[in-house]
Order: C-alpha cells, then structure tokens, then sequence
C-alpha cells in the first residue's frame, strides 16, 4: 500500500497564497499579522506533504518554482469557490421571502417577461414578483431613478447613469394592408403613397423612424395618431393605411396584414437597465443575473 496522503489545510493555502503575493516570508508575516517562523513552518510542512519545492529562497525574497506556480493557482480558485458558495448561501437567506419590482414597456411586458418571470417563481416561490408596464420608456427609466423599480426593461439609447444590458435587437417593419402587392423591396416612395398610422407627438420609437426615414430624404407624416398598438395593428388590417412598428409591438400580427422591412433597415436594441452602483436586494440580484443568462443564451 502507497504511503498515506496528508490533508491540505486551508490556513496552509492561506499562507501560501500571501507569501506568492508578498514574494517575501516577512511581509506575509505582516499582512497575516503572524510570525515569520509560523509562516515558514507551515509552508516547509506544506512542501513536505506535497513532497515539491514550492518556493525558491534568496537574497531575493521568495520565488515561486513552475510547480508552485501551479498549486498557487489552484489554492486562489479554491478560495474563489468557498466565497461563491458563502454568497449562494447568502442569496438563498434573501430569497425566502420579499419582493422584485420591474418596470417595461408593453410590448416587453407581454413578450419577453412572462417566460422568464415563470422560471423565476418556480426557482423562488416565496418571492412576490410586481410589474409595471408603460406605453414607452420614459415611464420605466423614471421609476428606476425615482426607486420605484428595481429592473427596467427599456430600449437604447438610455441616460448615463443606467447600466445596461442587451436582451435583444427588435426590428421596425412596415405593416401594409392586405390588398397591397409589391414586385419586391419596398421603396420610400411606395410607402408614402399610404395614410401612415403612427403613435401620438413624442413617442420614443416613432422619433427613431422619423429620424431614420429623413437621413434618407422621406419625410414621414402621420395621418391617424393612435396610442394602442392593437388598435394600430387593426386598422392597417382593416385597410386604412399603413404603419410602421417594431415588431414586437405589433405581435400578433392579424393574418393577411403584409410584413416589409422597411426600404433600409432599422432595429431597436432592447436592454435590460438597473441605477449604476445602485445596491440589488437578492431577489432583484436574482432575476437580472436570469434574465443576463437568458439573453446571453440568444433566447429573445
């Protein structure tokens, strides 16, 4: 039978790890606010055990050997790993009860919410989970700054003072009626030909097609001004004219009603959004680390 192998000591690796970071026997000595002799003790044990030189001594201090190099390594992902199991414990303590506030718009409300939301309670029970939904962003970066929200689903570009995420890129399509035919690519001048169903003054996303429409010499002039988006999604069904949407606001799309991307194409980036430095509690913590998962997963 092989000889019988000695246990590491977590305070063995401790030292180890601060003489690696010191290059000095004394200094580690200082910082650990020890005796050197300790200190030395534990590591020629430490060496004895592993039966390898971890350190090569000097006039220069201690240098670690390619070996030592090595288990240095391993002892930081150990230290790594026992304060990521103290923080899941912690977490865990947190999410036995209390709230999670998010603010989104509609469309992100009724889409993208719902399959992540139900993840979470069946992960988090005890969690009470409250959504606030808006016609467009503005509302949803209010509430984060006001503090009345801990997440925000909102759409870029946001303020400085937010921390963002992407969740998805979200195209704007030209909903035409059912009667309409086209040869092929849909053209400005084709589209101007229609009573345009827009969004009342100073909606977030219809600024961006007006903009977009202008770098490109169409000018974009709304006949009806309608808030819903269902209601907008009917109208053009109905053959009144035509809009111009991003797609997720206009799900589900009534059969018949013809789909286009507009003449050059334009998304919109839909991000997560939390305060900067602002301080979670665990079930918000929770959820934004869920949903970064999912949208790092490319599932919206």
């Amino acid at each position: 039978m092989g000889s019988q192998r000695h246990q590491l000591k977590l305070s063995q690796l401790q030292m180890l790890i601060a003489v690696a970071n010191c290059g000095s026997f004394s200094e580690a000595a200082l910082q650990l606010q020890m005796s050197q002799s300790a200190i030395s003790h534990a590591i020629s044990t430490l060496e004895e055990d592993l039966g390898v030189s971890l350190f090569s001594r000097g006039r220069y201090g201690a240098i670690l050997t390619p070996v030592g190099e090595q288990v240095v390594d391993r002892a930081r992902q150990i230290f790594y790993l026992i304060d990521d199991i103290q923080k899941q414990a912690d977490l865990s303590k947190g999410l036995r009860g209390g709230q999670v506030r998010i603010s989104a718009f509609r469309s992100a409300a009724t889409h993208i919410l719902p399959e992540a939301i139900a993840e979470f309670c069946r992960c988090y029970p005890a969690v009470a989970v409250r959504i606030a939904e808006y016609d467009d962003r503005d509302d949803v970066e209010d509430d984060l700054r006001e503090g009345r929200a801990d997440i925000g689903i909102t759409y870029l570009p946001t303020g400085e003072e937010f921390e963002t995420w992407e969740l998805m890129r979200d195209e704007f399509v030209v909903l035409l009626p059912p009667e309409f035919r086209s040869s092929g690519k849909l053209s400005w001048d084709e589209l101007s030909n229609f009573a345009l169903i827009m969004a009342p003054d100073g909606d977030g996303c219809d600024a961006m097609v007006y903009a977009h429409g202008a770098k490109y010499g169409a000018t974009l002039n709304p006949t009806y001004q309608v808030r819903s988006d269902s209601t907008i999604v009917s109208m053009v069904a109905k053959g009144l004219g035509a809009a111009i949407s991003p797609r997720l606001a206009a799900e589900p799309i009534p059969a018949g009603v013809q789909v286009y991307s507009l003449p050059v194409p334009l998304f919109r980036t839909i991000s997560i959004a939390i305060l900067k430095k602002s301080l979670l509690t665990p079930p918000a913590f929770a959820l934004l680390d869920l949903l970064k998962s999912k949208a790092l997963m490319g599932i919206y």
